[in-house]
């Protein structure tokens, strides 16, 4: 089934609401005004009641009222709406005074003589409503007599009836202008997603610029327009990042590849001696491993970039790891005449082999631009909610233009030396990829001809202790 337009699906929903208050609210008022005649017409009924009761307590007994009704029938006279009767009671009940025209004697059997004022709401033999209040009341001479009062509710049922017919005549206007209403509004409030609509449809891979207006919007309209043009940024540089590291990749693909190709033709060009090919078999050998190196490392960043890579996650010490990594790197730093130190310690939540390549990458950085006979220190910390691993070591140092750009892929300080030292330019990508996976994060402070640290930063599990860690004793490897 086809959906239909949500313009027309709110319409008729704001509508159906509409029409079904404006039922709502005429039937409230219909009873209210119900509820207030009948109020109106019972304080009428005991208005009268009263006058009649004050009247026939001052000196009338049964004969008075039979001979001279005069005072009682004056306060029903000019009131074509009123009908009285007085009944005496038992045992004759013979009706001792009746005026008006409506005849009240079949109440006579339907009233139950009582001392309270009562009411019925009756039907007379026309149709039209009727309500009768009765009581007894003592006379002057200590007798008592039944007193019936009748209020013709003509004018209320006429007054009810011409609002039913109006309600039912304005009925369908309003419904109309309701339905009228309601369409305009919507089409009003939709009006902005049409902006929605066009913006992404000139949205591609090869145009991301395109953004939301957010002025004038709706504040939820508003927000969305916010989230949408978030959403565009983040695919934006996306794209951008992609396309740069795809260009990246080709260059650092490019290079060796042209190396071994010349290589390669340039011998075959001529006979050579044995001694010949083997050095530029051994030199293309290089060139191999370096581009076994960068696929290696590509295959690594793609494998630490997925989710799933978390599910290998456990208990770590920092130290332990960092120690292992130090003695990867003994013979390394025993041909520079380096020394190693580390202090402190801490559990963090994590993979060990990736901690484990993640302190391999950053030490031998440390160790490839440490001046001879230095000194590399490496510090385990813990406070507060984390937890962290310093690698400091002295050196030219690195500028300050080149520190937001070193965790960048491919990113050299300086290209040329780089290569010639077998770097790919993925190591302080691969770092901070893996930080990232840990939720932490990649650091680092670098002061020309002085000090460069860097400093990985781990949050600590929850059941982890808030206070610092207690070091543990240095070690050190030369």
């Amino acid at each position: 089934m086809k959906t239909g337009s949500l313009s027309m699906r709110l319409g008729l929903t704001v509508s159906v609401m509409g029409a079904g208050l404006v039922l709502l609210l005429a039937t409230l008022a219909y009873l209210a005004l119900t509820h207030e005649l009948e109020k109106l017409a019972r304080k009428g009924l005991e208005s009268k009641m009263e006058q009649i009761q004050h009247s026939v307590a001052q000196g009338m007994d049964l004969n008075t009222i039979r001979a001279r009704p005069h005072s009682l029938m004056d306060l029903v006279i000019g009131h074509d709406n009123f009908y009285l009767t007085i009944v005496g009671t038992a045992p004759d009940e013979s009706v001792l005074l009746s005026t008006g025209a409506k005849p009240q004697t079949p109440l006579l059997t339907d009233f139950t003589p009582r001392e309270t004022l009562g009411y019925l709401n009756w039907t007379d033999s026309y149709g039209n409503q009727v309500l009768s209040a009765s009581s007894l009341m003592r006379l002057a001479s200590g007798e008592r007599v039944r007193v019936l009062l009748s209020l013709d509710r003509t004018d209320d049922q006429a007054l009810l009836s011409a609002y039913l017919r109006a309600t039912v005549i304005a009925l369908p206007m309003l419904l109309l202008l309701i339905g009228m209403g309601a369409w305009w509004l919507v089409q009003r409030g939709l009006a902005p997603l049409k902006q929605f609509s066009h913006v992404a449809a000139k949205v591609t891979t090869q145009d991301l610029t395109h953004r939301l207006s957010v002025d004038n919007l709706p504040q939820e309209l508003g927000e969305l327009a916010q989230g949408f043009n978030v959403m565009l940024n983040r695919l934006d540089a996306g794209v951008q990042q992609l396309s740069q590291f795809s260009d990246d990749l080709a260059h650092e693909l490019r290079a060796p590849l042209t190396n071994l190709m010349g290589k390669a033709q340039l011998t075959l060009s001529r006979q050579r001696p044995p001694d010949e090919y083997k050095a530029v078999l051994e030199s293309n050998t290089e060139e191999l491993e370096r581009l076994a190196r960068i696929v290696s490392d590509m295959l690594f960043l793609a494998q630490v970039s997925h989710p799933a890579a978390r599910a290998s996650f456990a208990a770590v010490s920092l130290a332990a790891e960092t120690a292992r990594v130090m003695d990867l790197f003994a013979l390394s730093a025993e041909d520079k005449q380096l020394t190693l130190t580390l202090s402190g310690d801490a559990q963090v939540h994590g993979d060990r082999l990736m901690i484990q390549r993640a302190l391999s990458n950053l030490l031998s950085n440390a160790i490839r631009h440490s001046p001879a006979g230095s000194h590399i220190s490496l510090l385990v910390e813990a406070y507060g909610s984390t937890a962290s691993v310093s690698v400091s070591n002295p050196g030219p140092g690195i500028e300050a233009r080149h520190l937001p750009h070193l965790f960048e892929r491919f990113y050299r300080v300086d290209s040329s030396r780089a290569r010639t030292e077998g770097g790919t330019g993925l190591g302080l990508a691969i770092v901070r990829s893996i930080m990232t996976l840990h939720q932490g994060q990649a650091e680092v402070r670098s002061l020309p001809g002085g000090f460069t640290v860097f400093r990985l930063v781990f949050p600590l599990p929850c059941d982890a202790p808030t206070d610092k860690a207690p070091a543990a004793p240095a070690r050190s490897a030369t």
